[in-house]
């Protein structure tokens, strides 16, 4: 059996601890909801449909919606479900800004998901919510397409 010296042992325990840290630390961080890019702040004028599904919520539906000087200007339901929403209760009807911000109060709240997907812009596409894992009808998903900036 070959002798290690003791220096050469320590040094190998020590890599081995270190590359340890580093796995684990990679884990972490690769199991968490990335924020909001930085890139990306809300226009004041834009326009975007929302398709708002899951839970047991007023807001269910399908929606056209116009942004302008940071306010919902017009909503249009593009289904029964969105049409009923923007003829009952056009206040509901989000702005992208307090989509996000329901996100972030979420994340606040500590829900069991959180989560975001963004485009290459940095706008959120895909917001997925869920209060509580074995809670029914606590969750919430918005898909954000057609988004467009006005001119200007």
């Amino acid at each position: 059996m070959t002798a290690v010296p003791v220096a050469a042992r320590v040094v190998s325990r020590a890599v081995l601890v270190a590359g340890l840290v580093g796995a684990f630390a990679g884990c972490a961080t690769g199991t968490e909801t990335p924020e909001t890019p930085v890139s990306w702040r809300e226009p004041d004028s834009y326009a975007y449909t929302l398709r708002s599904s899951e839970g047991e919520r007023s807001l269910i539906g399908s929606f056209r919606i116009t942004v302008r000087d940071g306010g919902v200007v017009k909503a249009v339901g593009l289904d029964d479900s969105g049409r009923r929403v923007v003829e009952d209760d056009p206040d509901a009807v989000p702005t992208i800004g307090e989509l996000l911000d329901e996100l972030e109060q979420a994340r606040r709240d500590h829900a069991d998901t959180a989560e975001a997907e963004y485009a290459a812009d940095g706008h959120p596409e895909r917001i997925t919510l869920d209060w509580m894992e074995n809670a029914i009808d606590d969750e919430a998903l918005y898909a954000i397409s057609d988004y467009a900036p006005a001119d200007g």
